[in-house]
């Protein structure tokens, strides 16, 4: 077993919001979050009294302990008033991918069992037509939007004190695909993200006067823990963007002195190679971190002697809250995803066996600390097939540690597909390549691709005397699918590759991809 060589931290037995937001009062006008396309400025004391409002307004309304609100935007302002305005009333928050299809949202409003959908206007239709035959009892908007009310509809009188809570009840219900299969409810506990700000927070030394830029979504738990809440928490200023433009992006950084860039690998490309890159004064920029898929070394350096600063790597998943490991200033090794998180634990275990391995012996990562997720939601069976009876959590992620601590990523056990650090599992898309009347037989693996780090890649046998072009497979999922997981390319096959027990040997697929 490998501990933190870092010390370990405090984690208070209090409420998400009353953590994250404990500064806000001193802090007052200072600019908490920046809608970067507009400037718009919401302060830390804006913030804090819209939370209270909109606690206080959920709480009149009937809007109980433990009820859930879903909430399906782009990166605003408004997300975080949202984000802690339901969980002060002792609610719980699902965030929903807002390019997702009707289907999608209309799965996981089931699952998730939410009360109350808040979206923005551009996504009122999928919205509304997603709602339909679910528990939501009433949508809202961010802004304005004929045929809904206003978010500030729901506001009333501010909420003094957070609804009491248990540091074990849930606050957050994002959705990941795990280690394998479908997309599940992950179950995070007020602890659970008190623990991980706290543990990011002291082992990345995030300090008041830093600027961040948030073009990772906030329902991705990245953004959501990562940069919203430990953001707030430390009293940085936050400048969000609704989507990635590289011009924006780059103006954004100058125009604001953003000192932190947290990115996914796709940005660290053209961070690295683009020309755009050299007309942009980034000279305040002190780090970037990339999370949510691999970087390589080369890419790290080369981007980091050309922004001047270090390009480091952080690990975890959604089920971690999500970070376990992490590269504090100053300890950047290439290749590397950082040291152990404080508070935390990092077994490597032979996957054959279940034996514990040594330095630098490549097996599976297994986790053990107060950022480990209560289990997902509705699944008991894959919740035990990811936690063992000791509380380790299985990652599906083969690697090795070094002497000094430092965890390297060299192989996954899981099928996971990773785009732009998106999870697209192949189980999905193959019961949907299935459901075509031309497919016989199916299988996805993702592919390397310097762009998106990885894309889907679909194998498909047709049934005899049946005919389907590559362009009618792919616009047959586009259909029913968010554009990140669509299939890029289709290879028509005589067989698909099967163990004899029947399962897919993606290896072999992905070798001749």
């Amino acid at each position: 077993m490998f501990t933190s060589p870092l010390p370990d931290v405090e984690i208070p037995d209090i409420p998400l919001s009353d953590y994250v937001l404990a500064r806000a009062a001193e802090l007052g006008d200072k600019p908490a979050l920046i809608e970067g396309l507009s400037g718009r400025v919401l302060t830390y004391a804006g913030l804090a009294g819209a939370v209270r409002s909109l606690a206080g307004g959920l709480v009149a309304s009937g809007f109980a302990k433990g009820d859930v609100l879903a909430l399906m935007a782009p990166n605003l302002p408004e997300y975080a008033i949202v984000f802690h305005g339901v969980a002060m009333a002792g609610g719980i928050i699902t965030t929903i991918n807002p390019t997702y299809t009707e289907a999608e949202v209309h799965k996981q409003l089931v699952d998730s069992g939410a009360r109350i959908l808040v979206t923005i206007g551009m996504f009122l239709p999928v919205a509304t037509a997603a709602a339909a035959d679910t528990s939501v009892e009433k949508i809202y908007v961010i802004g304005e939007a004929e045929g809904a009310e206003p978010l500030t509809a729901l506001f009333g009188a501010p909420l003094q004190a957070s609804v009491p809570v248990s540091p074990d009840d849930l606050v957050a219900l994002p959705y990941s695909s795990g280690t394998t299969g479908v997309s599940k409810g992950v179950m995070l506990t007020h602890r659970n993200l008190v623990a991980n700000v706290a543990q990011v927070l002291s082992a990345a030394d995030i300090r008041d006067d830093d600027t961040f830029i948030a073009v990772l979504p906030f329902f991705h738990i990245y953004g959501m823990q990562v940069l919203m809440n430990t953001g707030l928490r430390a009293g940085t200023t936050t400048v969000t963007m609704p989507r990635f433009d590289l011009e924006e992006f780059l103006r954004l950084h100058q125009d604001y002195g953003v000192t932190r860039s947290f990115v996914a690998p796709p940005i660290v490309v053209a961070l690295a190679k683009h020309p755009l890159v050299d007309t942009y004064d980034m000279s305040k920029l002190e780090q970037v971190f990339s999370g949510a898929a691999p970087l390589s070394a080369e890419l790290s350096l080369e981007a980091g002697a050309r922004l001047g600063c270090e390009v480091v790597q952080g690990f975890g998943m959604t089920e971690l809250s999500p970070v376990s490991h992490l590269t504090p200033p100053g300890q950047f090794k290439p290749g590397s995803v950082g040291v152990t998180a404080p508070n935390t634990a990092t077994r490597i275990v032979d996957p054959a066996t279940g034996e514990d391995l040594g330095i630098d012996q490549d097996g599976e990562v297994m986790v053990s600390g107060p950022q480990v997720m209560l289990g997902y939601l509705n699944n008991p069976e894959a919740t035990a097939a990811t936690i063992d009876p000791d509380g380790w959590l299985h990652t599906g992620d083969i690697g090795h540690i070094d002497a000094d601590g430092h965890l390297y990523i060299v192989d996954r056990l899981k099928e996971l597909i990773k785009v732009k650090g998106f999870q697209v599992p192949p189980a999905e898309l193959e019961a949907l390549l299935l459901t075509h009347p031309a497919v016989a037989d199916a299988a996805v693996v993702g592919r390397l691709d310097d762009e998106s780090g990885e894309i889907p890649v679909a194998f498909v046998v047709l049934r005899e005397g049946s005919q389907a072009s590559e362009d009618d497979i792919k616009q047959y999922v586009a259909a029913s699918v968010a554009s990140y997981k669509q299939v890029r390319e289709v290879v028509f096959t005589d067989a698909i590759p099967k163990s004899a027990s029947g399962k897919i040997l993606r290896r072999v697929l992905r070798d001749q991809s």
